[in-house]
């Protein structure tokens, strides 16, 4: 399947569709669970609250030989375990991705105890859409630590067999989230782009890796985002395929239209934005109508016409800025009641909307 073609999975959505970044504080599984259900595009909580393996980087490696980490979800591979493994399990993971049957590398209950809960309830359900996210290769690979001094990415044989990892994960939550009858969305979360480098020559193919990831996850029939909380460089990201660019409103969204003939570019075949428009750092105090306001006044600057205006806003998913582990459970209610609220006003600025 295309990428053009998927991308028509997008006129599903209502206007300014709501989703979850992924983490939540809730402890209770059917709690978290029921929140995530509740907005436009339902999407599987991760809970990291009680276990640590459920934050991003372990839940992304879990299964590889040698990882270990500690409780603040910071990754150390164990270089002599991993080397004594390393050949069976890069035969298991090209087997895998050689034949297709990748249930193997989908998450466990100790990585993601939602998962299989979720794609009971988007089956039961009948969702036509239904959102999940994993760690992306780039920041995996940046921030691993190894026990031989050096980051993953240091170690090329050790860097690719994580990235291939990262591929069987991917593709197997998609292929799963398709056999429970949902369009999948997966977004690649992607922090550590941060630190993206185009003066760097191992930057730039770990820019080349994660399009060919976001194309093999488009040829499964989802649609996928890349998720990053800070700035980065942003005409790269846009031109890496992918069918969302999710962003931190208030620190991103200007300096991401900076480049207009980049993001026309990324708008022209399709794609969209996910505007992490409500902050999940509540000691900032914001005011939703400010925040609203805020992106009016950026899009229209920059798409000049009120119909490119109407068409852009119009497909745009609206989102809380980053994930939510570590906030408490009313602060979270208060996101998605604001975010409700932002969905109402934007939505009054779309001619038609009801």
């Amino acid at each position: 399947m295309t990428a053009p073609s998927i991308r028509r999975a997008v006129s599903l959505l209502p206007s300014c569709a709501t989703t979850g970044i992924g983490s939540l504080p809730h402890t209770q599984l059917e709690l978290g669970l029921q929140l995530a259900l509740q907005v436009d595009i339902p999407y599987l909580p991760q809970l990291p609250t009680q276990n640590s393996a459920e934050l991003m980087i372990p839940a992304a490696l879990e299964g590889f030989p040698g990882a270990a980490f500690d409780t603040e979800g910071m990754a150390t591979i164990v270089v002599d375990t991993w080397r004594e493994a390393r050949t069976t399990f890069g035969e298991q993971l090209e087997q895998a991705l050689q034949s297709g049957q990748l249930e193997a590398f989908e998450p466990t209950p100790s990585a993601n105890r939602a998962w299989r809960p979720f794609l009971w309830e988007v089956e039961h359900r009948k969702l036509a859409l239904a959102k999940v996210q994993l760690a992306g290769p780039a920041t995996v690979r940046w921030v691993t630590q190894t026990t031989a001094g050096t980051v993953a990415a240091q170690i090329p044989e050790l860097d690719q067999q994580i990235f291939r990892l990262i591929l069987a994960r991917a593709l197997a939550m998609v292929k799963a989230v398709r056999r429970a009858g949902a369009t999948p969305i997966l977004y690649l979360d992607e922090p550590g782009l941060y630190a993206l480098n185009l003066q760097d020559p191992t930057h730039l193919l770990v820019l080349q890796e994660l399009k060919v990831l976001v194309a093999a996850l488009q040829r499964e029939g989802a649609l996928v985002g890349i998720h990053c909380c800070g700035n980065t460089r942003w005409p790269a990201v846009l031109g890496l395929g992918a069918d969302l660019i999710s962003l931190d409103v208030r620190l991103s969204l200007d300096a991401l239209v900076e480049d207009q003939a980049a993001f026309e570019a990324f708008l022209a075949t399709g794609a969209t934005l996910s505007l992490g428009i409500i902050p999940t750092n509540l000691d900032a105090g914001y005011e939703v109508r400010d925040l609203v306001d805020s992106v009016e006044a950026t899009l229209r600057a920059t798409l000049k016409t009120e119909r490119r205006f109407q068409e852009v806003l119009g497909r745009c998913v609206l989102t809380p800025a980053c994930g939510l582990a570590l906030r408490n459970i009313v602060d979270v209610e208060r996101v998605f009641a604001d975010l409700r609220d932002a969905q109402k006003r934007l939505g009054a600025l779309i001619v038609g909307s009801k």
